[in-house]
C-alpha cells in the first residue's frame, strides 16, 4: 500500500538520511525508533505524502507521489490514518465532534450516525463524547486521536509517539488498540522511543522493529 524504494531527504544543503526502503503492506505492523533527530517525523511524513522525497521512490496505493496533484494526494491521505505527536483539538467543539471532523470536511458526516458512539466506546471515551478537549486528560486526548484517525476506516494507521506523554497503564491500553486495528488487516507504523512499548507489544502482535540511525534504516537487533 505505501512503498518507499531508495529514499533520501535533504533540507538546509545536508542529507537527513538516504537509501531508505520500507513496504507498508496489508495487515504488517512496524515500529520505528531511533534517536531523537534522526528523521523519524519525516520518514512518516514521507508515507502519508506531507513531504516529498529529493531522492528515491514514494509509491502511496500504487502513485507515485511525485506525479501526483495535491488533490490526488488528499484523496490518498484519506485511506491513512495519522495519530501526531502532538494531538490538536478545537477546544470549542465536544469530543464527538472533533472525532467525526474528517468526515464532516470531506462531506460525509452522516456516515457517522450509528457508528461514532460505538467508536467512542471501543476507545473507552464514551462517557466523554460531549466534553471539551480541554477537559481530557493525556491519554483521553490520545485515544481521541486515534478514534480520530480511524473515523474513515483508513487501510493505513501511522502514529508518531502516541505514547510520549501518557503513563504506562494508558500506552498499554492504547497499544491494544493499535493491535486491534492490525489484527482487522490495517498496516500500522509507529514511530516510538519507548522500548517497553515494543517490548510489550511482542506478546502480542508479529511486529517487525526498524531503528532510524546514522542517515540509514535498518532492522533492530532481538535484544530490545
Amino acid at each position: 500500500m505505501i512503498e518507499l524504494r531508495n529514499v533520501a531527504y535533504s533540507y538546509g544543503g545536508g542529507e537527513l538520511f538516504s537509501e531508505i526502503s520500507l513496504s507498508l503492506g496489508p495487515g504488517t505492523f512496524h515500529f520505528l525508533t531511533g534517536p531523537s533527530g534522526s528523521g523519524k517525523t519525516t520518514l512518516l511524513k514521507l508515507c502519508y505524502g506531507d513531504l516529498r522525497a529529493t531522492a528515491g521512490d514514494v509509491a502511496i496505493f500504487g502513485e507515485d507521489t511525485r506525479r501526483m496533484s495535491r488533490d490526488s494526494v488528499a484523496l490518498a491521505r484519506r485511506r491513512i490514518g495519522v495519530v501526531h505527536q502532538d494531538c490538536q483539538f478545537l477546544d470549542h467543539l465536544p469530543l464527538s465532534e472533533n472525532v467525526v471532523l474528517p468526515l464532516t470536511v470531506a462531506g460525509r458526516a452522516a456516515e457517522a450516525e450509528g457508528n461514532l458512539m460505538d467508536l467512542l466506546r471501543w476507545v473507552g471515551l464514551g462517557a466523554q463524547a460531549e466534553q471539551l478537549p480541554p477537559e481530557l486528560s493525556g491519554g483521553e486526548r490520545q485515544r481521541a486521536a486515534l478514534a480520530r484517525a480511524v473515523i474513515m476506516d483508513p487501510d493505513v494507521i501511522i502514529a508518531d509517539e502516541p505514547t510520549g506523554n501518557i503513563d504506562w497503564e494508558m500506552s498499554q491500553r492504547l497499544l491494544t488498540l493499535l493491535v486491534e486495528l492490525n489484527r482487522m488487516g490495517k498496516a500500522v507504523l509507529v514511530a516510538t522511543h519507548d522500548l517497553n512499548l515494543i517490548r510489550a507489544a511482542k506478546s502480542q502482535v508479529q511486529a517487525r522493529i526498524l531503528r532510524l540511525s546514522n542517515r540509514r534504516l535498518q532492522a533492530a537487533g532481538a535484544d530490545l
